[in-house]
């Protein structure tokens, strides 16, 4: 029991204060602390290490002073962000968990974190696929894309589907499936790199470099000569703008994020909203925390797709916990080629 309680040290990452504009680096701060590999008596908490941690762009409205509600809490400056990750028990008073359980879900970025409502922790069903996965394709981003783009977009086999920012963890995931259910795909992404990347690993049909492009409209006519039936929106601005003119009778836009937005004081208007009338298109936004209770079912069917190679992964993968800020903020300006996360522990 002595060595179970054992105080450690703890490395976490903390907001340093309220940010405006574009984030740095310099607006996070690597912290050390000391934690006891314990739950208090009686408690129902559990302990987790941290094995993974998921850098993801909502973050980025929870690094904001909020004037008005949001549909997040803000963070706290001085205190450890919050975000997705993937761990191990360590010690528990909850009956439903157990030391040496493999979880994940919404905890501290730092190595140790107590769990206070464990309720909110999933279970890991699938240890024999990547760990890692379940900060993407089988976690929040996974199920984001599978009810966004089921639930909310209704595709229909034939469809003509275009994702923004498409080969972001969330994108890359609507794509597949898409092509799974026999859709025409095309996604926008910000280097030729990931166009490559689009095509090659992922299957789309076709897809484009936005920063090479001088007429968005033009990029989507050449793209979509029939139009757009299914829009997964990720970026917002100029893109959404140019899509509307562009979708068909009875199309679908899901709205997921606006990713172009994040950063503006003043976020851009929105012109052509009219389309969404004459075309009676159907524009809705939704949030993947209305969906956890589906998560089961969604975690068998897209393990069972990753088992059989109908979807591929692709990560990039930061290595130790004083990585995250430089990973968090790069998502940002695209850095990323993938998933973006960060390895905390090996095992």
């Amino acid at each position: 029991m002595a060595a179970a309680e054992a105080e450690v040290s703890n490395k976490g990452v903390i907001l340093k204060r309220f940010v405006t504009g574009f984030p740095t680096e310099a607006d996070l701060e690597l912290v050390t602390a000391v934690v006891r590999l314990a739950v208090p008596p009686g408690s129902a908490s559990v302990m987790v290490k941290t094995l993974y941690v998921s850098c993801d762009p909502y973050m980025r409205n929870r690094m904001s002073e909020h004037n008005e509600a949001s549909y997040i809490e803000q963070f706290v400056p001085g205190e450890v962000l919050a975000t997705f990750s993937v761990g191990r028990v360590v010690a528990s008073g909850h009956p439903n968990f157990k030391s040496g359980d493999l979880v994940w879900g919404m905890s501290g970025c730092e190595e140790y974190t107590l769990i206070t409502d464990p309720e909110s922790l999933f279970k890991i069903n699938h240890p024999e696929l990547p760990l890692s996965y379940y900060t993407g394709v089988l976690g929040m981003a996974g199920l984001t894309a599978y009810a966004g783009f089921f639930d909310v977009s209704k595709p229909k086999q034939g469809d003509y589907v275009f994702i923004s920012s498409a080969s972001g963890a969330v994108g890359q995931l609507v794509g597949q499936l898409a092509k799974i259910t026999g859709c025409y795909v095309v996604g926008s992404v910000g280097s030729d790199e990931k166009v490559n990347l689009l095509k090659t690993k992922f299957g789309f049909d076709d897809a484009f470099n936005y920063k090479k492009e001088e007429d968005l409209n033009a990029a989507l006519k050449r793209c979509f000569p029939q139009g757009i039936d299914i829009y997964f929106e990720n970026v917002g601005g100029a893109m959404l703008a140019a899509v509307l003119p562009n979708m068909r009778m009875n199309g679908r836009i899901a709205v997921c994020g606006m990713i172009s937005q994040y950063n503006l004081e003043q976020p851009n208007g929105a012109p052509n909203l009219f389309c969404l009338v004459a075309k009676r298109i159907r524009m809705e936004g939704f949030m993947v925390l209305d969906y956890f209770g589906t998560y089961n079912k969604f975690e068998e069917e897209i393990a069972g797709y990753l088992k059989e190679g109908k979807i591929s992964v692709v990560e990039d993968v930061a290595e130790g916990i004083e990585n995250v800020p430089t990973a968090l903020i790069g998502l940002f300006s695209g850095h990323n080629i993938g998933k973006q996360l960060v390895t905390i522990a090996h095992e």
